[in-house]
């Protein structure tokens, strides 16, 4: 199945203790770049994020937004630091000798000055935080795969559409051909007529110079070759997973032929189709663009 680059994917999950929000959107990128924005206590679940991700995608520019909002009622904790409590100590113990002063420092005393107690925020378990952040986040992923392979479906339908429509194009340019001979002997014959009057025309002369005429504007080689193109594409539609790359590459293939056939054309008809042809490669190259 063909995936497109566009994509968006939403979910939202809450226990009794925490809530996780993750909304993933992307566009058509060469490469799989990932921008990931979440609050600085999940920085250390960065490449486990990362590695869900690229379960589900392979190219494009990825935005994804990680909220988490604690549910608790207080998530922090009452820390006891006992290397400060001790350099207090050491420094009065200090200054009683150095003064001759007694050591009256208590336990109550102690716990008054700063930094002895402080208050902390819990850290909480790393386990159930990345159980549930990895439940919201594979939910999220599930929903923007969903919506790649919608898109997806929508450009092959559209790919095969437009080249259906350019194999007619190439087959107009090829029933063209022999009539443009046709009617450029005709007119040779009419030219050389009114020049000589009655004087017996030379047939092999005018073979010669139809001969020359034709190979100049002989397009077979590039009409077979832009069919052959034409058809291998739609195979590769079919092929379904990472054909973005593969596919942009026969398009400029595509595009060379009908650039060629336009160089050649010696005819209105046959331009006009060319130039039609130019045009919706170009559109097929545009849709690929979004083709992972």
């Amino acid at each position: 199945m063909i995936k497109s680059m566009t994509g968006f994917g939403r979910a939202e999950i809450q226990d009794n203790d925490r809530k996780f929000t993750v909304e993933i959107k992307s566009v058509n990128h060469r490469y799989l770049d990932f921008n990931i924005k979440m609050p600085k206590k999940l920085s250390f679940f960065e490449n486990a994020i990362r590695g869900v991700l690229k379960e589900y995608m392979q190219r494009g520019k990825v935005d994804v937004f990680i909220t988490y909002e604690d549910l608790t009622q207080s998530n922090v904790v009452l820390q006891y630091k006992k290397e400060i409590a001790a350099q207090y100590l050491q420094y009065f113990q200090s200054m009683a000798d150095d003064f001759g002063l007694e050591n009256d420092v208590t336990v109550s005393v102690l716990g008054h000055l700063p930094e002895v107690f402080v208050m902390e925020e819990a850290s909480p378990d790393e386990k159930e935080l990345w159980s549930l952040l990895e439940t919201t986040l594979r939910q999220a992923c599930e929903q923007f795969a969903l919506t790649r392979n919608t898109e997806g479906e929508n450009l092959r339908k559209d790919l095969f559409a437009k080249l259906d429509g350019m194999i007619v194009g190439v087959e107009q340019i090829e029933a063209r051909s022999p009539q443009i001979i046709k009617e450029y002997r005709q007119k040779l014959e009419e030219k050389l007529q009114e020049l000589l009057g009655d004087t017996q025309i030379d047939e092999n002369r005018i073979a010669s110079e139809v001969i020359i005429f034709a190979d100049k504007i002989c397009t077979d080689e590039e009409t077979v070759r832009l069919k052959s193109h034409i058809r291998h594409m739609k195979q590769v539609l079919e092929e379904g997973v990472g054909i973005g790359r593969k596919l942009d590459f026969i398009a400029q293939e595509m595009n060379r032929e009908a650039n060629t056939i336009l160089s050649k054309a010696n005819d209105l008809d046959t331009s006009n189709i060319a130039i039609d042809l130019k045009t919706e490669i170009e559109k097929v190259r545009e849709q690929i663009q979004n083709i992972e």
